[in-house]
């Protein structure tokens, strides 16, 4: 339980992209957290392409849906649509419940929603959920092995 996972962060924003890495660093959690901001960086990256040829498949990725050119719902339809990998989980960072339902009106479906912390003392709250839904699929690995 205790083996480092890649985290893969697709956010458009540089000021809660260094609030994320920073607190994800910060926490227990055993990671490293590698950033995209827009939907086409975030599919090469789990293609392994281009800059991205020598990067780890992601274990978890955290997913703004609201991105500059391919958008987070086309990033998340074709992680769920492609076998090779729609085994990653995901969450969808959402400003609202409104967001969620947003996501969820286009057919498709992450495997968590998490609200996106909006004062910089809420992301340490943010990092611990998402370690608390780690540790949950982890579980769940163990106990279907």
């Amino acid at each position: 339980m205790n083996n480092p996972i890649d985290i893969l962060l697709v956010e458009p924003n540089p000021g809660d992209t260094r609030l994320f890495t920073e607190s994800f660093g910060e926490a227990n959690l055993t990671n490293s957290v590698h950033t995209v901001a827009d939907g086409e960086a975030a599919l090469d990256f789990v293609h392994q392409r281009g800059d991205y040829e020598d990067k780890p498949d992601p274990d978890l990725i955290l997913l703004e849906p609201q991105l500059p050119g391919k958008s987070g719902i086309d990033v998340l339809s074709t992680l769920k649509n492609e076998p090779s990998l729609q085994e990653i989980p995901v969450v969808a960072l959402t400003s609202s419940e409104i967001g969620e339902e947003i996501v969820k009106s286009h057919g498709i479906d992450a495997d968590h929603y998490s609200r996106k912390p909006v004062e910089p003392n809420d992301f340490l709250e943010f990092v611990q959920e998402i370690e608390e839904f780690w540790l949950t699929i982890v579980q769940q690995e163990s106990m279907n092995e």
